[in-house]
């Protein structure tokens, strides 16, 4: 079981498989955020969710591949965020330890892993069936530019949103050749749901970010961000029932989203946003969260309303 670390120099970093790997091997593993496996469940989880939405029940191989993509794209678009963020992340006390703004990496060398994790995404790319792959191509514009949205708006939790969950359009086209309104309501579910998650990310970094002059939703909204979590969250679970009747699933979807909406509601109330350790340890609960929602999901599809 992975600890974090307490040396303070990189508050979210954790111990685990990656520490015994050589050093080099260690930096580039802790740039892809491979010790931090958080990111890649909540880039797999919508898209795991766009396969469990589909009318008929997708080949597992379709599963597989997404958490190989999942992983992959996950690691590159971290890699592109260090890449844009180094000399930021060398004023923050959460980041300031990151291979990149330490220097312990070079551009020339996360340049180059970026092009290795994107050749593995690029093989899933090419996996997938056409219309899929036209979808997931579309979202290439939407990561390059995230890196740069806290620069510019006070709104990159909502970037994040509209990139980070654009797996579940992807799923779904895989396994139903297309998009419809049920994939389009499950996709705006997860865009609020990341626009919740992401908010309470951000109050780690909230003394920091005024320090260094960027943007995020934790400073816009501030005092009132516990009561606009709590609305993001209850959007997504009204965009999520109104996703399966749309998809036409069966009535143990409703009862199973209780589980959900009851464990965001008691994250709403118990999450301390003042609190470093509070914010991250909710943050990686989301990770059971979209699991239950997972749950839910296959349910409503083994009891097909008819």
């Amino acid at each position: 079981m992975s600890r974090q670390v307490g040396d303070g120099a990189v508050l979210d970093r954790q111990r685990g498989w990656v520490d015994r790997l050589p050093p080099r091997l260690r930096d580039l593993a802790v740039l892809a955020r491979w010790d931090r496996p958080i990111g890649s469940w909540l880039l797999l989880l919508p898209c795991w969710w766009g396969l469990a939405l589909a009318p008929a029940a997708p080949s597992p191989w379709l599963y597989l591949l997404f958490a190989v993509g999942a992983v992959a794209m996950r690691g590159a678009g971290c890699t592109v965020n260090d890449l844009a963020d180094r000399e930021f992340d060398r004023r923050v006390e959460r980041t300031r330890n990151r291979p990149l703004a330490a220097g312990r990496i070079g551009t020339a060398g996360a340049v180059a892993f970026f092009a290795v994790q994107s050749a593995v995404g690029l093989a899933v790319l090419a996996a997938l069936p056409r219309v899929a792959a036209l979808v997931a191509l579309a979202s290439v514009p939407l990561v390059l530019l995230y890196p740069f949205a806290k620069r510019v708006t006070w709104w990159p939790q909502a970037v994040l949103g509209i990139t980070f969950n654009w797996g579940a359009l992807v799923a779904y086209a895989a396994a139903t050749g297309g998009i419809d309104a049920a994939a389009l309501l499950l996709y705006a579910a997860g865009v609020f749901w990341t626009l919740g998650y992401d908010t309470v990310y951000a109050h780690q970094d909230k003394a920091d970010d005024i320090r260094v002059g960027v943007r995020s939703t934790a400073l816009r909204l501030g005092a009132a961000s516990r009561i606009w979590i709590g609305g993001f969250y209850g959007v997504m679970l009204l965009l999520l029932a109104a996703s399966g009747r749309a998809a036409g699933l069966g009535w143990p979807f409703y009862p199973l989203l209780a589980l959900p909406g009851l464990m965001l509601a008691w994250q709403v109330a118990r999450v301390d946003l003042d609190d470093r350790i509070s914010c991250l340890r909710h943050f990686r609960f989301h990770r059971e969260i979209g699991l239950a929602v997972l749950v839910a999901l296959w349910a409503g599809r083994l009891f097909t309303a008819s």
